[in-house]
């Protein structure tokens, strides 16, 4: 079936106006950090989650919440921290002694945006608890699962792992992240705003709802219909490839890699390119958009060995070595 990209192009047209009042809206609280604010509107075109690490006090939760702010949607805020349990993300049973049953009390999990705040804070069992939510969208309790009302979002921040008190999150936790962002200092002149706009008692960041989930809903329907080349997809396909086989592109990085992307970093690095496409006001998918969003799609997916950890190579470096190898069609 043929594809009318004209048509496509109109409609992400009309729809960029959206957008554009999100981002404004955003930046109203928010000084800087334009990578972190476009690829938190990505994630909720995408529909998936995100992981934001970055050290204490560069506005990641602020950010999160500022975002949940502007949708008219459902937001929990979870707090973890060593003592949390499994139950107290996602619900549990309770006992009634009086009629002998059980009663299922709904966790914060069930929430349109979830912000984990400093995830890594709690346990390898806590954070497993997000797993089936996270894929699967529904919660099982006792024996009985609860879907988790659409859309929803897992956004969750990080210290760096070296930090005291954190946990590693398990592999197949990090797996579940569309993205993982790297949050860094602002500038100077950056700085100087933060301080004259949050240098009080009571900083301005209050905002109202700009778009509501029927609006979410029609953005996402039209980030599918974004056209992508079969060529682009062919690029995609080898980026992930050759984080699994980087002998077959002329490689020589196969002794620093453990593990490759998965399958999963083919089917996000596709989406997020889409997204990224209709972010810039275009209805079709160029390399550029893949190369953008690369790096944060597969920076937690691509893990190294010793050798490389010794060799002082982080994924980063595998990743941009990739990126410059393969051929960009």
């Amino acid at each position: 079936m043929a594809v009318d990209v004209k048509q496509i192009g109109e409609k992400v047209e009309n729809e960029s106006q959206v957008i554009d009042r999100i981002r404004t809206a955003m930046h109203t609280v928010i000084v800087g950090q334009e990578l972190l604010v476009d690829r938190l509107l990505l994630a909720l075109l995408c529909n998936n989650h995100v992981l934001i690490e970055g050290v204490p006090g560069l506005a990641k939760t602020l950010t999160v919440t500022t975002l949940a702010g502007l949708l008219s949607a459902s937001f929990q805020r979870i707090q973890f921290t060593p003592d949390l349990l499994p139950a107290d993300v996602v619900g549990t049973l309770i006992y009634n002694p009086k009629t002998g049953e059980f009663t299922t009390k709904k966790g914060p999990i069930f929430a349109n945006i979830v912000l984990a705040d400093e995830i890594n804070r709690a346990p390898a069992k806590v954070q497993s608890a997000l797993l089936e939510a996270m894929q699967e969208r529904q919660v099982t309790i006792g024996d009985t699962s609860y879907s988790i009302d659409d859309p929803f979002l897992v956004l969750a921040t990080q210290n760096p792992i070296e930090q005291e008190g954190t946990y590693p999150l398990p592999e197949a936790q990090v797996d579940r992240f569309m993205l993982k962002l790297k949050v860094t200092y602002p500038t100077k002149a950056e700085e100087a705003r933060i301080l004259k706009k949050m240098a009080r008692s009571k900083p301005a960041t209050e905002v109202t709802p700009v778009i509501n989930i029927e609006d979410v809903g029609r953005l996402r329907a039209l980030a599918d219909e974004i056209f992508m080349d079969d060529k682009i997809e062919e690029y995609i396909v080898n980026i992930v490839e050759a984080t699994r086989n980087p002998e077959a592109y002329k490689l020589d990085i196969k002794q620093l890699i453990r593990y490759g992307a998965s399958p999963r970093a083919t089917i996000f690095l596709a989406m997020a390119s889409k997204a990224n496409a209709l972010m810039d006001g275009r209805g079709y998918v160029i390399p550029q958009d893949v190369k953008s969003v690369a790096m944060d799609v597969l920076r937690h997916r691509v893990i190294i060995t010793y050798e490389a950890e010794a060799e002082e190579k982080t994924s980063e470096d595998i990743i941009t070595q990739i990126l410059q190898t393969v051929d960009v069609p």
